[in-house]
């Protein structure tokens, strides 16, 4: 109990998700010159209303699994909130000079999937695609659990199995293209390898070498 007091004002730092939001809502209000990169594989990609579902889990699962990092290992938590604000950072400077769009789907029916459709298209406007935030913060929390240590089997079967299903979701209804989930997965990546890989190893050779020196 003692060790969760502790921890919990870190979870103060999750403010910055909705302020990066607010920036986000302002660039999606701008359409000027945006374009479409969409490709014909993306076009052969049926749309699947079933696919709002995890589309929509997102938002749970970033802040479930956020919170869940905070109390396992502060350090993989404020490294992966670390990557995902400089990474929104980074696309909120793409989206500001290259704006590009997503062709949607005319929406017909009445039935509860086709709503949800409805109400993500009526507050998220078809521009600010690449990269996918949606995409690049579910990859963070993939990457970044591999590093939570003594994971239940079926907790890292949740994280990767509803990860992946959120991440094709955005090409099934039609909210990003093919070229939105790479530029979102490199950026990530190349990010993971400067705060997980290449910032732990000097870290772990500068004790080693005052460790030397002591001894």
């Amino acid at each position: 109990m003692i060790k969760i007091v502790r921890k919990t004002p870190y979870l103060l730092f999750l403010l910055v998700i909705p302020l990066l939001a607010v920036v986000y809502q302002f660039l999606n209000n701008r359409s000027h010159k945006a374009v479409d990169i969409s490709t014909a594989l993306d076009q052969s990609i049926p749309f699947l209303p079933i696919f709002i579902l995890p589309y929509i889990l997102w938002y749970a699962y970033i802040f479930c699994y956020l919170v869940y990092f905070c109390f396992q290992d502060t350090k993989i938590y404020l490294k992966t909130l670390l990557m995902i604000v400089i990474a929104e950072l980074i696309c909120f400077v793409i989206y500001f000079l290259f704006q590009t769009t997503v062709p949607r789907p005319a929406l017909t029916g009445d039935d509860f999937l086709t709503n949800l459709v409805q109400w993500i298209y009526m507050n998220d406007r078809p521009f600010n695609c690449f990269p996918s935030i949606h995409v690049l913060t579910t990859f963070a929390v993939m990457l970044a659990s591999l590093h939570i240590k003594n994971k239940h089997i079926l907790n890292t079967l949740c994280i990767h199995i509803s990860g992946s299903f959120i991440i094709i979701s955005t090409l099934f209804v039609k909210q990003h293209v093919i070229f939105d989930m790479i530029g979102s997965m490199f950026l990530i990546t190349f990010l993971y390898g400067i705060t997980f890989e290449l910032l732990s190893f000097r870290l772990r050779e500068k004790s080693e070498t005052v460790y030397v020196k002591n001894k």
